[in-house]
């Protein structure tokens, strides 16, 4: 775990806690259905954690089950997540979310702009 400080201009690390993770049991999400940026670490004791924002949170936890996957292979339990944005196979798991989600804004911005132009008889 990293503290972040700012000292006048200059930014700062200090390296608070650190965790091997081959003692990670568990990552609850605490609400899956909810964006919040809070969950809990599960090793020899419980550690609640708050990420950034909810999309730094599911990205923590994709990179952790990622090297789990590369280096340990075990079974590692991810909770309260939503499997839709936590799996890579999943089309708004990818590195172009922001891409797809503009894309769709903009597909219904121009249904709508089409419609407002269509002359009423």
């Amino acid at each position: 775990m990293v503290k972040h400080l700012r000292v006048d201009r200059e930014e700062k690390y200090e390296i608070v806690e650190k965790w091997f993770l081959k003692d990670l049991e568990m990552i609850d999400g605490k609400e899956a259905d909810t964006d919040n940026p809070y969950f809990d670490m599960h090793f020899h004791k419980v550690y609640n954690m708050e990420a950034y924002s909810c999309a730094s949170k599911y990205t923590f936890a994709r990179t952790l089950n990622k090297l789990n996957e590369m280096y340990l292979k075990k079974d590692l339990k991810i909770v309260n997540f939503d499997d839709t944005y936590l799996n890579d196979d999943s089309i708004w798991s990818s590195n172009n979310r922001d891409c797809l989600v503009l894309m769709r804004i903009c597909f219904y911005a121009f249904n709508l702009l089409c419609l407002s132009l269509w002359p009423l008889s």
